[in-house]
């Protein structure tokens, strides 16, 4: 059946398939990890039973999504070694360390607390737990800094030397680890975890608001996420600029393919395309709707500054274009969504309506799954972006392969397909469902013969503290 593909396209897809499985429970995790230690910091400095209702709400749908994305990241590693064993070979001696480092670092940091952090609150304490819901937190982004770390050594490696063997092999572990674009790579990843679980978060206050405006904990997290994207998205704009201009300077193909754009501009300024139909076998963009000298603004700070265009490099170097500048304005386009969204917000609660704007949280609805888009759409850029290497410039994708044969790849990406539908929509429906059903402030807390006084307050001051269940929350 599959001896007519190409192997190391169907390894290429499968892999392609399962990470983008992966990526999206890591990108939720991470910022609910940070939204629940806020959330239990904030019930211990207040004594407000309304963040610990909102921290509970969200505690096991965190540990559901926690568990998908650890099964989910077992199987990267297994196809390691079954589709890409050239790869790992020649930079085991490298990756495998890192690899190492964050097992043992962050994941047994947050693997370790967990329990303590979903079981523990009747019987470590209020401190003991909340330094357990920290701890998760941290190791949630100490897993992000390594994994980062790892895939930018591949991006724009640096501290190796190649032995004779072929093997990449440590030179400077500082160099390694802290190279060229991790910077950039771990700040835009991380304020994209941050803006996806806030969009997420918004989404699901704004759904029980719109079924019921008098409840306190959906008025809250609603609140509370629209505050992310007004404060967080500006940000990530401006780290995704920065990282734009660090991309330029060590992968100037993958911008020209970004930017669709194949000639490089030496009479004059480069136009920023907007929209446009790359043809690669042409070598120019069609129908393109451009805006004259604005990318040369863009990326040199000049109106006809010189960038590099596809033509600068041999045509087997070239990344798929459409598909990297396709999925580059994709991200762009939910970036400028969610800013949108944030300043809209922004107005409303200057205005003292934004518990109370329908419109505001329609639109918070819908861009409820945006943040997984843009951050599959981001990961598709530096991913497609990068070929045909798996290591810059130094190891072709077609020379990292196992020598399988392709009936072997199609049948286990087959089995992938259809036990990740079932596992994994299986464990988003309950997820969804969890979601469905809607927080009450008056929910039990964590001691069930104090369900109120666990906070240390009274039914009566619960009441005014939270708003009550009509006054809207500002």
């Amino acid at each position: 059946m599959f001896d007519t593909f190409d192997p190391v396209l169907l390894a290429r897809f499968q892999f392609a398939f399962t990470v983008a499985f992966h990526i999206i429970f890591p990108s939720f995790t991470i910022g609910l990890a940070s939204y629940l230690a806020v959330l239990n910091g904030l019930w211990l400095g207040t004594g407000k039973q309304v963040y610990l209702t909102i921290f509970q709400y969200w505690l096991k749908i965190f540990a559901v999504s926690f568990a998908m994305g650890v099964v989910s990241g077992i199987v990267l590693s297994y196809q390691f070694g079954t589709n890409w064993s050239v790869f790992s070979d020649r930079t085991g001696p490298i990756l495998g360390p890192m690899m190492a480092y964050e097992v043992l670092s962050a994941f047994f940091l947050e693997a370790g607390f967990l329990g303590v952090m979903l079981f523990g609150l009747n019987r470590v304490g209020k401190g003991l737990h909340f330094f357990a819901t920290l701890m998760v937190a941290i190791g949630t982004l100490g897993s992000a800094f390594w994994i980062l770390s790892v895939n930018s050594w591949m991006q724009t490696p640096a501290g190796f030397a190649i032995a004779e063997n072929g093997q990449f092999v440590p030179v400077d572990w500082w160099a390694i680890v802290f190279n060229p674009s991790f910077p950039y790579r771990l700040a835009h990843m991380v304020l994209a975890a941050y803006l996806t679980t806030a969009l997420v978060v918004g989404a699901v206050g704004a759904f029980h608001l719109l079924r019921d405006r008098g409840n306190a904990a959906a008025r809250t997290m609603f609140s509370m996420a629209l505050w992310m994207a007004t404060i967080v998205a500006p940000i990530q704009i401006f780290a995704g600029d920065q990282h734009g201009l660090n991309t330029l300077e060590h992968q100037p193909a993958k911008v020209a393919a970004m930017e669709g754009h194949f000639t490089t501009n030496r009479d004059g300024g480069m136009p920023l395309t907007l929209f446009g139909l790359p043809d690669m076998e042409a070598g120019e963009t069609r129908y393109a709707v451009e805006i004259p000298n604005l990318g040369s603004v863009i990326l040199t700070h000049s109106l006809d500054g010189e960038v590099q265009g596809l033509d600068a490099f041999p045509r087997e170097d070239w990344p798929y274009v459409p598909i990297v500048f396709f999925s580059f304005r994709i991200m762009v386009a939910i970036g400028f969504a969610i800013l949108g969204l944030g300043l809209w917000a922004l107005y409303r609660r200057f205005r003292g309506s934004i518990t109370t704007d329908t419109w505001l949280q329609r639109a918070s609805v819908v861009m409820g799954p945006m943040g997984f888009v843009a951050v599959l759409a981001g990961w598709i850029t530096t991913e497609v972006g990068r070929q045909p290497y798996t290591v810059y410039g130094l190891l072709r994708t077609a020379e990292s392969h196992s020598p399988i044969a392709a009936a072997a790849v199609g049948a286990s990406l087959i089995a992938f397909i259809v036990v990740y539908f079932i596992v994994f929509g299986t464990g988003t429906f309950y997820i969804l469902r969890s979601m469905a059903k809607a927080p009450s402030v008056f929910e039990e807390g964590p001691d069930p013969r104090e369900p109120i006084r666990t906070a240390g307050i009274t039914p009566g001051q619960q009441m005014q503290e939270s708003g009550g269940t009509t006054a809207p929350s500002r």
